[in-house]
């Protein structure tokens, strides 16, 4: 699993304070829905060539562990 927390930052100055790719404006959100909408890695990178294949796993592992959280305070 990637180390997400050298790249997914949380500031309360940019997009509402939603977790984003390192100081960028693309949200952990964005990633997924991609991803969702059968996007692959090489089309986001193109669309975005900000982003790194890194920053992708960023977000899954993000996405991975806040789950895991929520799934053990239920």
């Amino acid at each position: 699993m990637t180390n997400y927390k050298k790249i997914i930052t949380i500031n309360p100055e940019r997009r509402f304070g939603k977790p984003c790719v390192r100081n960028t404006r693309i949200t952990v959100f964005d990633v997924l829905g991609w991803l969702a909408s059968d996007m692959t890695n090489d089309q986001i990178l193109k669309d975005f060539p900000e982003l790194t294949k890194e920053d992708i796993s960023a977000c899954l592992s993000y996405a991975a562990e806040r789950e895991r959280k929520i799934r053990v305070a239920s």
